[in-house]
């Protein structure tokens, strides 16, 4: 990443991509404006919006000058983005908020405090699904990590969601920020390249950040993108640090890498979610992830999808 100025110790800076979140970005900006931590500024990149949300961008900007700052690009994707955004932030400690997401009044100050009590260079915290269409609603804290085997755990699913973390800026840079080779798991990679540089993490046992379901095209509803991007980082992560996955044996480290591609595989298929099961079930005969008994789910995906789902159908429940 470019070389920056030397960081504010006492800031935070919440770094916001935002594209056509009009009806949200006003609530997502109040909630880190509202912050009890003091010393919090916002960067918000706006990624090409075509809806109101420009415009209400900089009413807002203008109503919580100067700690509050809007960029624009033309629309490049939310990694682009939250990287533009990170160039212009001028806090020690990093959040990042997405524009229909939000937080309680006191996470970044709890956040912080983590920090600053332990030393450590994350500290994250337990969040909830809110909105129609969330897979479950029921608030979630995850566990301490750092009394697990935190490799594992790490590669078994994304430890928590963008913002639900405050990290050191160094830390980051350290990483040279985001990647944006695989859109919808990044921020998945990022906390493993994070993991790979420091182990020194810290759990704040409460739910401070909500995350947002609707109908606005998330990239959280395109499963079969999501599920091969996330084999990917994990893969990645294997290869660039063997020595943090030393200690796992071969057939766990292929059950918690290739097994997750099947395992989504046939969850999609039971769920008759069919084009989502399709996608994976080729990728899976594709990347050897199978074993003899799966060809008999695996050899009728290969098939057109009308002729897979009429088979599908003929079948109903039977394994």
């Amino acid at each position: 990443m470019e070389t920056q100025p030397a960081p504010i110790p006492t800031r935070i800076s919440v770094v916001m991509p935002c594209y056509n979140a009009a009806p949200f970005v006003r609530e997502a900006v109040e909630c880190v404006m509202g912050q009890t931590r003091g010393d919090v500024e916002l960067i918000v990149v706006d990624d090409g919006s075509t809806d109101a949300s420009r415009d209400l961008l900089h009413t807002l900007a203008a109503a919580h000058a100067p700690r509050m700052q809007v960029l624009h690009q033309d629309r490049k994707g939310p990694y682009p983005a939250r990287n533009l955004g990170l160039r212009h932030a001028g806090g020690s400690l990093i959040a990042f908020l997405d524009a229909d997401d939000y937080l309680s009044p006191d996470c970044l100050e709890k956040l912080a405090a983590a920090l600053d009590e332990t030393d450590a260079d994350i500290a994250y915290c337990g969040w909830q699904n809110v909105g129609e269409g969330a897979p479950g609603t029921t608030p979630y804290v995850p566990p301490d990590y750092a009394t697990l085997d935190t490799a594992a755990e790490f590669l078994r699913a994304c430890p928590w969601p963008i913002h639900a973390a405050l990290v050191r800026r160094a830390a980051i840079d350290a990483v040279g920020g985001f990647s944006e080779r695989c859109f919808s798991a990044m921020d998945y990679d990022l906390w493993l390249r994070l993991y790979a540089h420091t182990q020194k993490i810290v759990r704040v046992p409460e739910v401070m950040a909500f995350y947002r379901w609707h109908g606005g095209g998330q990239i959280s509803k395109t499963r079969w993108k999501q599920v091969l991007d996330a084999l990917r980082v994990r893969r990645d992560f294997v290869a660039a640090h063997p020595e943090r996955v030393a200690h796992l044996p071969a057939a766990r480290l292929a059950e918690l890498t290739d097994g997750y591609l099947l395992r989504e595989a046939y969850r999609a298929y039971w769920r008759r979610d069919l084009d989502d099961a399709q996608v994976l079930l080729r990728a899976a005969l594709r990347e050897g992830a199978w074993q003899l008994r799966d060809l008999k789910y695996i050899l009728p995906a290969l098939l057109p999808a009308p002729l897979f789902r009429r088979l599908v159908g003929l079948a109903g429940g039977r394994a």
